[in-house]
């Protein structure tokens, strides 16, 4: 099983199940954009996407008659067309988690002036579905809704794969394996992330400058993984740091899911 078949798995498609190619590599084309992506010529796209050139024409053209993107012609080139952000939109309105969560970590980020994160696993990334900033140190880096971040050198990441499914874990796992140098260490610092997940229930890293991110993840009725973080920009040790963080974690995370708990509809 590799990452990718791991992440379909994970995603919950039925074992069995044939995939549409095509619609697949329609989708290949739209996950090519990146930010700093702004427009991409068929060549780009396929250089991106691993699909022959003559497949990326046949998709674009499909992908712009839909709305999906729109073509310059004056730079030969393609972007993302008003569909998408409204696909974000109604993802992010549609969220019952997010609607719940949302509220409780506004109120913790402004309570002890932290930066709150919601987040949800995307292949080998972390993609933010909330991020609300108030660390008491201002922090050159902005983080947004929408934003990726890597899983392997993340607390979000790593608190997601112990949580994972063992052959998404182990698929994964390979995968970081070919991507990253000095993966020895960085094996290891997974693995002891994942046991402290199992045994704590959060983890931490800092995997930028002066930053430190403790995470844990949040299993809610019948929804996939959401993994949320709190951080702060600081010199502290990560010890120091875990002292602070963990309680305000823990306890947003059980308010979290006693609230969404009180939400649900009572059986009938």
């Amino acid at each position: 099983m590799d990452s990718n078949d791991a992440n379909i798995r994970a995603r919950g498609r039925p074992e069995g199940t044939q995939a549409n190619r095509s619609l697949e590599r329609g989708i290949e084309i739209l996950r090519a954009f990146r930010p700093g992506s702004e427009v991409l010529g068929n060549g780009e796209l396929a250089e991106r996407t691993g699909l022959a050139r003559s497949t990326v024409s046949r998709l674009t053209q499909s992908l712009v008659e839909s709305g999906f993107l729109q073509y310059d012609a004056a730079l030969r080139a393609y972007r993302l067309g008003a569909p998408v952000l409204s696909l974000a939109h109604a993802m992010r309105g549609g969220s019952t988690v997010l609607q719940v969560a949302a509220p409780l970590m506004r109120e913790l980020a402004q309570a002890e002036h932290l930066n709150v994160g919601l987040a949800m696993a995307d292949r080998d990334e972390m993609v933010y579905l909330e991020s609300i900033r108030y660390s008491r140190k201002v922090s050159l880096r902005t983080v947004v809704a929408g934003q990726r971040v890597p899983m392997a050198l993340t607390s979000l990441g790593r608190a997601w794969l112990a949580v994972a499914p063992e052959p998404e874990r182990d698929a994964l796992m390979t995968h970081f394996s070919g991507r990253f140098a000095h993966w020895q260490e960085l094996e290891a610092q997974i693995h002891a992330a994942v046991a402290h997940v199992q045994r704590h229930g959060w983890c931490i890293a800092s995997w930028q400058p002066e930053v430190m991110a403790m995470s844990t993840p949040l299993q809610l009725g019948h929804f996939p993984v959401h993994v949320l973080n709190v951080s702060l920009s600081t010199r502290a040790s990560i010890r120091e740091a875990s002292r602070e963080l963990a309680p305000h974690l823990m306890k947003l995370a059980a308010d979290i899911g006693a609230a969404f708990q009180a939400a649900q509809p009572e059986a009938s």
